[in-house]
C-alpha cells in the first residue's frame, strides 16, 4: 500500500463528513521486524505488517474516536458512525477543534532506498553479530540477557474537513544489546546500543563492546557511604531522567493537575547552564518528522532557557484550552491509528555543552558516577517532583573514575537538580524512548547518596 493509496483511504472517510460535524482520518501502515539472538541461535523472530484508520469527529464541542484495521468501504463507514456515536455521549469542551491547515517544514527524506527488501537472514545475522561482539569484548561476558535487532517501516496519512492533507514515511533500526559480565558469584549487565535509519548504517560490533564494558565495569561493586556529594550522569541516566522530566512539562499534565510547573511559566527552574530543547526537525532525531499526530508542523521549541521555563509541550486540544494565544507545539502523538491524539516530546534533549566527559570528571573532582538509574517510574513523583530511585555506577577519584557501587540510592527533587546542574557535556546522544530523549553527560554539584 503507497502513500497515496493510504491518502485515498483517509479522504474515503473524510468525503462522508456531514453538516457540521469536523471529520479527521489517520491513516497508518507498518511493516516491522524483531529477531533476538541467544548462544549463537535465533531465539525468537517475529514481522508483521499492520495497517488502519483511525477517525475523529467533532459536533458541537462533543468528541469521539473509533479506529479500524479493515479498509473496505463498509469498515470505513462503520468506524465513522462509531466515532459520531462515541462523540454523541461525550462531555462538550470547546477546546475540542482540528487544526488549519499549515505547511510542513522539509526535513528531508527520512527513508533509505531498498529498506523493504533488505532479507531476514541479513537481520538475523545482525541479531546474531551483536550477540558476538558483546561475548568477545572481554571473557568475563559469559553470555546476554538479550541481544535484540529490530527495524520498522511507518508510512502515514492524514486528512481532515479543514483542509490537512499530509503524508510521510520513515525507516528505522536499531539494536541493543544486554551482556552479563560475571566474577565469582557476581554478575552485572549494561546496555549496548545503536540506531540508525537502515540495518546498514547499525554499528553492532561498538553496540556490542559498549554493553560489554558497561557490564565489566561494575564487577566488584559495593554499596557506598552515604554521603552529600557531586554526582555526574552518564547520557544513558541523564535520558533516563528526561523521560520523567518530559510528563511534567506535557500541558495536558499540567491542565490536569499532574505536573509540578503548573503556573510556572517565566520563573527559573533550573541552572543557568540548562537548556532543554524539543526539536522535531533535527536530522539525527529518532522522533523526527515534518508534522505531528494532528498534522500540525514539528518545530524547535526551547522549553527551559538558560533556567527559565518557557514553554510547555502543546497538542491542539491543550493549546486552545491553555487560551491566550497559546499555539500548538506540534507534540501531538499516537501510539497507533487506534489511539486519539495525546501529548509526547520529540527528540527532547539538553542544548549541548563545550565540554568532554572527561573535563567534566575532572572539574566533578571526587564524586559518584551513574551509568544506571531503576525504577524512575515508581520512585518519581511529577506532581511534587520528589524522587528517590535506585543507582549503579562508578566512583570518581581525582576526576578518575575509581570503583564500582552498587544498590545506592539517589534523592532529591526535580527542581533542585535541575537547579544544581552546573555543567552538560558535548556528548548529546538520543535513545529512542518515550517520544525519543537526548542525554549528555551531565554534572550535578550535590545531592544525597544513600548507601550503607
Amino acid at each position: 500500500m503507497s502513500g497515496a493509496e493510504l491518502a485515498d483511504l483517509a479522504h474515503r472517510v473524510v468525503d462522508r463528513a456531514s453538516g457540521d460535524e469536523e471529520v479527521e482520518a489517520f491513516a497508518l501502515r507498518k511493516v516491522e521486524t524483531e529477531v533476538e539472538a541467544l548462544r549463537g541461535e535465533v531465539d525468537a523472530l517475529s514481522s508483521a505488517e499492520t495497517r488502519g484508520v483511525g477517525v475523529r469527529v467533532i459536533l458541537d464541542g462533543r468528541q469521539g474516536y473509533a479506529s479500524t484495521a479493515m479498509v473496505t468501504d463498509e469498515a470505513l463507514a462503520t468506524a465513522l458512525d462509531e466515532a459520531r456515536s462515541n462523540a454523541a455521549v461525550a462531555t462538550p469542551d470547546e477546546a475540542n477543534v482540528l487544526p488549519d491547515p499549515q505547511t510542513p517544514p522539509d526535513v528531508g527524506d527520512l527513508t533509505r532506498p531498498g529498506f523493504l527488501d533488505v532479507p531476514v537472514d541479513r537481520k538475523i545475522q545482525l541479531a546474531l553479530d551483536l550477540e558476538r561482539a558483546a561475548t568477545a569484548a572481554d571473557p568475563r561476558v559469559r553470555g546476554v540477557d538479550m541481544a535484540k535487532y529490530g527495524d520498522a517501516y511507518v508510512e502515514v496519512a492524514l486528512v481532515s474537513t479543514r483542509g490537512v492533507e499530509s503524508a510521510a514515511a520513515r525507516t528505522d533500526a536499531w539494536a541493543f544489546v544486554l551482556p552479563l559480565a560475571s566474577q565469582d558469584d557476581e554478575t552485572q549487565t549494561g546496555m549496548g546500543l545503536t540506531i540508525g535509519r537502515a540495518p546498514g548504517e547499525l554499528d553492532v560490533d561498538g553496540a556490542g563492546r559498549e554493553g560489554a564494558e558497561r557490564a565489566v565495569r561494575l564487577l566488584g561493586a559495593t554499596k557506598p557511604t552515604s554521603r552529600k556529594a557531586a554526582v555526574v550522569f552518564d547520557p544513558h541516566a541523564t535520558a533516563a531522567f528526561l523521560g520523567v522530566l518530559a510528563r511534567a512539562l506535557s500541558a495536558e499534565a499540567v491542565l490536569k493537575g499532574r505536573s509540578l510547573f503548573a503556573d510556572r511559566l517565566g520563573d527559573h527552574v533550573a541552572g543557568e547552564a540548562l537548556t532543554l530543547v524539543d526539536d522535531g526537525l533535527r536530522p539525527d532525531g529518532p522522533a523526527t518528522a515534518p508534522w505531528d499526530a494532528e498534522g500540525v508542523p514539528h518545530q524547535t521549541t526551547v522549553v527551559i532557557e538558560h533556567g527559565v521555563l518557557r514553554s510547555l509541550l502543546h497538542n491542539t486540544w491543550t493549546a486552545h484550552r491553555s487560551g491566550d494565544s497559546t499555539r500548538s507545539t506540534g507534540n501531538a502523538s499516537r501510539g497507533s491509528f487506534k489511539s486519539s491524539p495525546g501529548v509526547a516530546p520529540t527528540n527532547l534533549h539538553l542544548s549541548p555543552g563545550d565540554a568532554d566527559p572527561s573535563r567534566i570528571l575532572a572539574d566533578a573532582g571526587d564524586a559518584v558516577y551513574v551509568q544506571e538509574v531503576v525504577g524512575l517510574h515508581s520512585g518519581a513523583n511529577p506532581i511534587s517532583g520528589d524522587f528517590s530511585v535506585g543507582v549503579t555506577g562508578l566512583a570518581v577519584r581525582g576526576g578518575e573514575l575509581a570503583e564500582p557501587f552498587r544498590e545506592a540510592t539517589v534523592a532529591s527533587t526535580i527542581v533542585e537538580v535541575l537547579r544544581s546542574i552546573t555543567a552538560v557535556g558535548s556528548d548529546l546522544r538520543f535513545f529512542p524512548f518515550g517520544g525519543a530523549l537526548g542525554g549528555s553527560t551531565v554534572l550535578v554539584s550535590e545531592m544525597a547518596v544513600s548507601g550503607r
